[in-house]
């Protein structure tokens, strides 16, 4: 099986996505989760003398370093202006004390031109003398070509220039970039195996998403003969995106046969996935190929079936490959194999046919009928199923609650009061929040965290209200949703009133009971 490095470039290039804005102690968080699931290549940032974080960042992994991965510090040629060893970009490279050194230098003439306004010999000179100089300081050297396949459909004999350059410098890779992700795979394959025809250094890819083409164009260039990729975890990027690492590594993996990562370490791809978008606070994508929670997700009753009794009929890999699960969703497409299946997840042994089951079917027919809904309510759906067989503990019992929304001199604030039997302790406490489900939820939480100090790990990361009976205004039915997210498990539950908060109120009672439900300790 043939080696594909895996370089991950999240920590710079996925921190340039517009919603991410990641702390110091977030990058050295996910340096070392990455670590751990056996990346190779990890791209620290771009620590030049202006960048405090980023060469704060390199400090601190001097004290606690990466067990397995190499530390790489990402900058740009030496400038113009400046002979190689008076840069001060250069020498913040080397300060980080990175073993490896990524630089970045123009392939293309028109950015020679236009972007820097300098000779084409001068950049050849540029990219040479930078190279060199790094290598003379016993750095491995990856240099990243960028706007390579735009300079090389434009003008091909100056990107061989441009590559050479690179090479007599002493470069270790050559990374070739489609850094405005709008060339096609062909192209990328095409390319890729004219520069390994001509070139006897390892050639490596970095795609943006621009054209939604990043992980097959990575694929294409890896076809071609690359041996290595650069991407980000979820495809975080400038613009569209960069090639997803999460989609690049198991198509390579398991579908190409090609050695990124230990069978181990692959199991932690959906971990390492969602724990990144949780630092990054951005709502996981739950359509993503393998990580996704729809991954590997059923809902018509004749999927449901055929994967029940042979899973790769609809399964292009079992899930736990890449450390995700199968989900059958119940609806009202739901039929009794779907409830069959779904009960033996749950650890429930029901036959065809039987009075459990068929129990179970229609009180789902029946909630469904009032506006409840169990695609992605899973939790919701779980705590039905133990209602039904008798399995269900209650943790709390609500005495009753109180929201009052106030304006307070022009400012609207909500409080919220709640009474709770817990453990026959009858239990009273009111809190503020930033509306009345916030402050109902700051209130359940203040009540029941001494007794169940586990739920300090819960928060909502998603919350969604629908009305479904428009036509009566005001006064109409609403469904609430809420996502729930704790260090290990991601859940759903919903609820249905004519009053928004009782409707929320049910969503969020069943995501604590869920919660603790799940809690072995508290079984």
């Amino acid at each position: 099986m043939s080696k594909v490095y895996i370089y991950d470039t999240t920590l710079r290039d996925g921190s340039q996505a517009e919603e991410i804005e990641f702390s110091l102690e977030d990058k050295l968080a996910i340096a070392h989760l990455l670590d751990e699931m056996g990346v190779p290549y990890i791209e620290g940032g771009y620590p030049a003398p202006s960048n405090t974080k980023d060469l704060e960042f390199y400090r601190r992994l001097k004290k606690t370093p990466l067990k397995n991965a190499r530390l790489v510090a990402f900058g740009s040629t030496r400038r113009a202006k400046y002979k190689v060893e008076e840069d001060p970009a250069i020498q913040a490279l080397l300060d980080t004390g990175a073993p490896i050194i990524a630089v970045v230098g123009k392939t293309w003439d028109l950015h020679v031109r236009e972007v820097l306004r300098i000779s084409l010999e001068e950049n050849l000179r540029m990219i040479k003398d930078s190279i060199h100089y790094l290598k003379s300081k016993k750095r491995d050297v990856f240099f990243d070509a960028e706007h390579f396949y735009d300079a090389y459909l434009k003008n091909p004999e100056y990107t061989r220039q441009v590559l050479q350059a690179a090479t007599d410098g002493g470069a270790d890779w050559l990374v070739l970039c489609d850094t405005n992700g709008g060339t096609m795979s062909d192209k990328i394959n095409a390319i890729t195996l004219e520069v390994k025809k001509n070139f006897n250094v390892p050639v490596g890819i970095h795609a943006h998403n621009d054209t939604e083409l990043a992980v097959a164009n990575s694929i294409a260039a890896v076809q071609a003969g690359a041996t290595m990729v650069q991407g980000t975890i979820n495809g975080y990027g400038e613009r569209c995106g960069n090639a997803n690492l999460c989609s690049v590594i198991p198509n390579l993996q398991l579908k190409l046969g090609k050695s990124c990562l230990t069978p181990k370490k692959l199991a932690k791809l959906t971990h390492v996935s969602r724990t990144v978008s949780e630092i990054a606070n951005v709502p996981p994508r739950e359509y993503n190929s393998y990580v996704g929670m729809n991954a590997f997700a059923h809902k018509g009753g004749l999927h449901v079936d055929a994967v029940r009794k042979t899973p790769l009929s609809y399964e292009h890999v079992k899930p736990e490959l890449v450390g995700n699960e199968r989900r059958i969703i119940m609806s009202e497409q739901a039929g009794m194999a779907s409830v069959l299946f779904k009960a033996e997840q749950m650890g429930f042994k029901m036959k065809p046919g039987s009075d459990e089951a068929k129990s179970i079917i229609e009180k789902v027919k029946k909630l469904e009928h009032l506006g409840y809904k169990f695609e992605g309510a899973d939790a919701s759906f779980r705590l039905l199923v133990d209602r039904n067989f008798k399995q269900h503990r209650s943790f709390y019992d609500l005495e009753g609650f109180r929201v009052i929304v106030e304006n307070r001199e022009g400012k609207l604030v909500s409080e919220a009061t709640i009474k709770l039997r817990i453990k026959g302790v009858l239990v009273h406490t009111a809190a503020e929040g930033d509306g009345p489900i916030n402050a109902m939820d700051n209130a359940l939480r203040k009540a029941l965290e001494p007794y169940y100090p586990k739920l300090k790990k819960i928060h909502l990361v998603d919350f969604k209200v629908r009305v479904l009976e428009s036509k009566t205004g005001t006064a109409a039915k609403v469904r609430v949703f809420i996502e729930s997210r704790d260090e290990s498990m991601v859940w759903g539950t919903v609820g249905v009133s004519n009053d928004v908060i009782e409707a929320s109120w049910e969503a969020l009672n069943d995501s604590v009971e869920y919660k603790l439900r799940s809690d072995k300790k508290w079984r």
